[in-house]
């Protein structure tokens, strides 16, 4: 491949003072990491070819959002046929949902969707209405145990999850195994319905069986369009807020670091994934300008790429979470690096 080489993609950005998505071309050349966006609208150059090293060749796929000089662009489309044809087959998404029964265990279940190779895009903890049950198992009013399977998925909270990977469907569905966990103990003993499950009904987590019921039933928990899809699970009493940075995102750790804050005895209420804007991350640590000398890399941080916010509750929970977590300086507290004080409200 020569250097002149490059892909392709339509990528949107949303203008804060606009109020409105302006598209741009991005296109990346993989031989040097080099950059260069076109303004579509207007028909001219945005940013000249410049070297970027936020970005890389595996960040590249449609549904992604990336962050090109602070500015965070979400990939909507492919730019030309010749990107389309390389890049295409690369990634699929598929849904992951964790059922009421394996709430004990999502840190682990993460874990394993990531150790896996999958890319989580998008999550977030809900409880379902009895309509959006029915909604979601449209395809399963025959079936004897109908309203039996209505009453579990209603019961507690859900945590769905849009993730992405090579072959995500199938690969998801071969890590799930049998639907039944009795027979996933036989047939697939390492699965994971074999490992967290319980029987047919409460078998820890789902999988849409093709690309196109990964569709349907993606767009009913994450709904295109500015749908908001089912309400979060958030109760905001007796709680505080824990924010797993960026970094710790990028670097596979979400799943370890929910499983030490269900371990320590906490309750993770709500949990939900965000890509946050500048504008909103500096009026989060307003509190902090001119008072934190590192005011200006905690906001470059924090919206440098996707963060999962969590809802904690435990009696006194700021206190007691805060002295968890140890000292914002990782230095003395490895874990500080993943779950920092200065989140915590």
């Amino acid at each position: 491949m020569s250097q002149d080489n490059r892909f392709a993609f339509i990528a949107e950005w949303y203008d804060p003072n606009a109020s409105l998505f302006r598209r741009f071309e991005l296109l990346y050349y993989p031989k040097d990491g080099s950059v260069e966006m076109y303004d579509v609208k207007n028909h001219r150059t945005f940013l000249k070819r410049t070297k970027y090293d936020g970005l890389h060749l595996e960040d590249l796929f449609i549904g992604n959002k990336v962050t090109v000089f602070s500015r965070h662009l979400s990939l909507v489309d492919y730019g030309d046929q010749y990107t389309a044809r390389k890049l295409g087959s690369r990634k699929e998404r598929t849904l992951a949902l964790i059922k009421p029964d394996a709430g004990p265990r999502i840190g682990e279940l993460i874990d394993i969707i990531i150790n896996a190779g999958f890319t989580i895009t998008k999550a977030k903890m809900m409880v379902l209405s009895r309509k959006e049950a029915m909604d979601f198992y449209v395809d399963h009013q025959s079936r004897p145990f109908y309203n039996e399977l209505l009453q579990f998925i209603t019961s507690g909270s859900i945590v769905a999850m849009e993730i992405l990977g090579d072959d995500a469907v199938s690969k998801w569905k071969m890590l799930l195994g049998p639907a039944n966990s009795g027979v996933a103990q036989t047939e697939a003993p390492d699965s994971i319905r074999a490992t967290f499950g319980i029987d047919g009904i409460r078998n820890a987590a789902h999988g849409p069986d093709s690309i196109a019921s990964a569709a349907q039933e993606l767009e009913l928990f994450f709904p295109s369009g500015g749908g908001r899809g089912p309400a979060n699970s958030a109760k905001f009493i007796n709680c505080t807020c824990c924010i797993i940075k960026p970094h710790a995102v990028n670097e596979g750790l979400p799943g370890k670091i929910i499983k030490a804050i269900l371990d320590e005895g906490f309750e993770i209420s709500a949990l939900q994934m965000f890509n946050l804007e500048r504008a909103t991350v500096e009026e989060f640590y307003e509190i902090y300008k001119g008072v934190v000398a590192e005011y200006t890399e905690m906001v470059t941080e924090l919206c440098s790429g996707p963060c999962i916010a969590l809802e904690i509750i435990q009696p006194n929970p700021p206190k007691i979470f805060r002295d968890f977590c140890g000292p914002s300086d990782p230095c003395p507290a490895p874990m500080a690096s993943h779950i920092p004080m200065k989140f915590l409200h």
